[in-house]
C-alpha cells in the first residue's frame, strides 16, 4: 500500500470516527435553535439534494420510479425513524454522550431484524444482544432517561429503526452505490419536513449563527464528508475495519459531551457503555466468522 493510500485510508477514518461521533453533540445545539423534525429535513434535503445532483452531473443514470419509493421507504426508516427520533430525544433532554450510547446499539437490533427476515443470530450472536440489553437496561436508569419514559422510549425506538432500515436496505430495489443514499437522505429530510409541520413544529425565533453553524456543520460534514469517507473505506479496506465506527462513534460522543458539552454521565452510563459496545462486539464478531456477509448500513450517523 501506498504512503497516499495510507494517508486517505487515515483521513477517511478520521471522518467516520470523529466526525460522526461529533454529530451528536452538534445535532444537541441544532434543536437548541431549529424544532428537532424540520431542522434535520432541511439538513438532509440539502445534502442529500446536493449529493444527488453531483452524481447525475458526473453521468450516474437516473433512477426509476420504483428505485425512488424503496429509497423513500429507507429514507423513512433511516432518516425519520433513526436520527429524527434522537433529535426529539435530545430536545427533551437527553443528552448527547447518552443518545450515542443508545444508538451503539443498533447492530444488535440489526441482528434481530436479521432473524426476522430468515436468519436468526448465532449462539454468540444471542449472547452479544443480551449482554448489550443489559447494557440499554442500566442506561435506563441514568440520570436524563431515569423518569424520562419518553427519552427513554425515543432512545430504543431509534436504533431499532435504523437497524430495520439497514436490513431492508438490502431487499428492496435500489440503485448501487452513493446515488442510494443521496436518494433516501433527500426523500427522508421530506419526510421529516412533512412530519415536522404536521406535527406543528414551529421556530419560537430566528435561528442565531451558532444554530445555522451546526446545521452547515451537519450537512457538509456530518452528512457529505463523512458519508463520502465511509464509501471510500469500504471499496478500500476490510468490512470490519470500515465499520468499525460503531465502537469508536460512542466514545467520541460521550467525550465530547462531558469536556465541551459540559454534560454530566453518572457510575450507570459508564457501566452501561462497555456493556453495550462488548455485545456489539460479540455480534460482529460472530458475523465476521460466519459465511454469510455482515449488514452494511446505508449510512450510520445522526
Amino acid at each position: 500500500m501506498s504512503a497516499r493510500n495510507r494517508w486517505l485510508i487515515g483521513l477517511a477514518l478520521f471522518g467516520v470516527y470523529v466526525i460522526w461521533g461529533s454529530t451528536y453533540l452538534v445535532l444537541r445545539y441544532l434543536v437548541e435553535e431549529f424544532p428537532p423534525f424540520i431542522g434535520n429535513g432541511i439538513r438532509f434535503v440539502v445534502a442529500g439534494g446536493a449529493l444527488f445532483g453531483f452524481l447525475r452531473w458526473r453521468g450516474i443514470p437516473a433512477p426509476t420510479v420504483r428505485q425512488w419509493w424503496s429509497a423513500t421507504q429507507i429514507g423513512a426508516l433511516l432518516m425519520m425513524g433513526g436520527v429524527g427520533l434522537v433529535a426529539v430525544a435530545e430536545a427533551r433532554g437527553v443528552g448527547s454522550g447518552l443518545a450515542a450510547t443508545a444508538v451503539a446499539a443498533m447492530p444488535l437490533w440489526a441482528a434481530l431484524w436479521s432473524g426476522m427476515f430468515g436468519r436468526w443470530p448465532s449462539p454468540v450472536e444471542w449472547l452479544g444482544m443480551i449482554v448489550g440489553l443489559i447494557g440499554v437496561v442500566i442506561l435506563s436508569r441514568e440520570g436524563d432517561f431515569a423518569g424520562n419514559a419518553l427519552g427513554i422510549t425515543l432512545m430504543i425506538i431509534a436504533p431499532a429503526s435504523w437497524g430495520l432500515g439497514s436490513m431492508w436496505s438490502q431487499r428492496v430495489n435500489l440503485p448501487k452505490g452513493a446515488i442510494a443514499t443521496a436518494m433516501a437522505m433527500a426523500t427522508g429530510g421530506a419526510l421529516l419536513l412533512i412530519v415536522g409541520l404536521v406535527r406543528g413544529e414551529r421556530f419560537e425565533a430566528f435561528p442565531d449563527f451558532g444554530g445555522w453553524l451546526a446545521l452547515l456543520y451537519l450537512i457538509t460534514f456530518g452528512s457529505i464528508v463523512a458519508f463520502s469517507s465511509y464509501m471510500y473505506l469500504l471499496k478500500t479496506v476490510r468490512p470490519a475495519l470500515a465499520t468499525s465506527y460503531a465502537y469508536v462513534n460512542p466514545v467520541v460522543a460521550v467525550v465530547l459531551g462531558v469536556t465541551i458539552g459540559s454534560e454530566v454521565l453518572s457510575g450507570q452510563a459508564w457501566i452501561a457503555l462497555p456493556l453495550i459496545l462488548g455485545g456489539v462486539a460479540l455480534v460482529a464478531i460472530a458475523k465476521e466468522r460466519s459465511s454469510e456477509p455482515a449488514a452494511v448500513p446505508v449510512l450510520q450517523e445522526t
